[in-house]
């Protein structure tokens, strides 16, 4: 009898939770930290594990994988949440684990799931015990912990990142679980497409939760044909998968790592990767004016001079997109990043400004030269004020003499684009020396 309430209770969980892995035999993917002799997979079969955190995108193998641990290691494991947990729960379970220590001499295992979800003060509270080794800490999350985790806990533990699945992963899963007659699909009239299979692993973005999910809703809504089979086809697969929902956060990682794709592909001259980076951190639901100020710092530090007119374009694009809004606003978001992306680069306007900071900062500041400061008031030539030279009162609206009392030279213009033209103008104003040498 209390077996088939098992049965029954088990049939009624998810498909996702019914073919989690048992054993490491059983799981897939996540070969570069389980594969056979790697660090992880030698610390769990010695059950040795120390502190660890499991951090990566959804449906990865991060809960199964503790799961497997608390199936195989001797040591007392122990499950929560950290969206439902507090401080008074994590003190008990700490005192508990101290006393198990002291009493049976042994090991407790804390597996904290979604660990972000804890604010500073409730990982302080784990430290003392994890450093005294009363608690060993598994840690999930899918931020990275280097932005969410403090630095105390991160040095007492092991960072493990999670990749995401591969196709081929995602199809041997869903495989898995179309045969399984214990824990799948193997016991129905079942008939799915190759085709289907291979979507499914296409577009569930290595997410094996969401891949699972969307064949057990095709699977239980779909009726039966007339020879009694259930078909999941790749029109039943197509209106199984929800949305993709694209991994972005936009205070974590997912953010910075995409913002820097794309600002490295608008320097690094590819529109078509540009526009790529582009249209994720769009569909992601970033803001919009992020966007268009990013567009806007590499026009200035990336191309420069090169092609003054990037700028212009980038101004125009920020200024646009703030009065039309999505969706039309990434018509000028993308005209101007590719319009940086194809222009010829300098960043010797950059390097110029930052030289110049650095000497302001660093080294004792200039006196502005007597002729450059103000004359217009009574008593300023007995203070040795005047003599400057009104530019556009010489041939060619130019007349020499100094500006700056240092012996240096901070903009030097490239030959590429219109600073080639600038370059060109200096050295006919400066013939055969420096500027330096005004």
């Amino acid at each position: 009898m209390e077996d088939s309430l098992f049965k029954k209770e088990r049939e009624d969980l998810p498909l996702a939770v019914r073919m989690q892995p048992r054993t490491l035999g059983e799981f897939v993917g996540q070969e570069h930290i389980l594969g056979e002799g790697k660090l992880l997979r030698r610390l769990i079969e010695a059950d040795r594990i120390s502190s660890l955190i499991f951090y990566g995108p959804p449906g990865t193998g991060k809960t199964a994988l503790a799961q497997i641990i608390a199936s195989t290691t001797s040591a007392h494991f122990l499950s929560i949440n950290a969206i439902s947990s507090n401080v008074e729960e994590l003190r008990k379970v700490i005192q508990e684990a101290q006393q198990r220590k002291q009493i049976e001499g042994k090991r407790t295992i804390l597996f904290i799931d979604e660990i972000h979800h804890f604010n500073k003060n409730q990982q302080y509270v784990l430290l003392s015990d994890i450093e005294k080794r009363n608690l060993i800490l598994i840690g999930a999350t899918i931020h990275n912990p280097f932005f969410s985790l403090i630095s105390p806990l991160l040095s007492r533990s092991s960072i493990f990142e999670f990749k995401p699945l591969t196709e081929q992963e995602i199809a041997l899963i869903l495989e898995r679980a179309i045969n399984d007659k214990e824990r799948g699909f193997g016991k129905l009239n079942l008939v799915v497409e190759e085709k289907a299979i291979r979507f499914l692993a296409k577009v569930c973005e290595g997410d094996a939760r969401r891949a699972l999910n969307a064949l057990e809703i095709g699977v239980i809504t779909t009726p039966l044909n007339p020879e009694g089979k259930i078909c999941y086809d790749i029109k039943v697969a197509e209106e199984s998968i929800q949305k993709k929902v694209v991994i972005y956060d936009r205070a974590e990682d997912g953010h910075y790592d995409t913002i820097s794709a794309f600002i490295k592909s608008m320097r690094g001259s590819d529109p078509d990767a540009t526009l790529y980076w582009l249209a994720k951190m769009l569909c992601a639901g970033e803001d919009v004016r992020f966007i268009a100020r990013r567009i806007a710092i590499c026009a200035a530090e990336d191309v420069g001079n090169a092609d003054p007119n990037a700028l212009v374009v980038a101004n125009a694009a920020l200024q646009i997109s703030e009065f039309i809004g999505l969706p039309e606003a990434r018509i000028p978001l993308a005209q101007a990043a590719v319009y940086i992306a194809t222009a010829p680069k300098s960043n010797a306007v950059y390097k110029g400004i930052e030289l110049a900071v650095q000497d302001i900062e660093k080294a004792r500041v200039a006196q502005v030269p007597k002729h450059l400061r103000v004359s217009s008031y009574k008593g300023a030539e007995r203070l040795g004020r005047g003599g400057y030279k009104y530019s556009h009162n010489y041939p060619g609206h130019f007349v020499r003499q100094e500006y700056l009392p240092l012996n240096k030279r901070y903009y030097q213009p490239t030959d590429l684009g219109y600073e080639k033209v600038i370059k060109q103008r200096l050295e006919s104003l400066y013939p055969s020396e420096s500027r330096m040498q005004r």
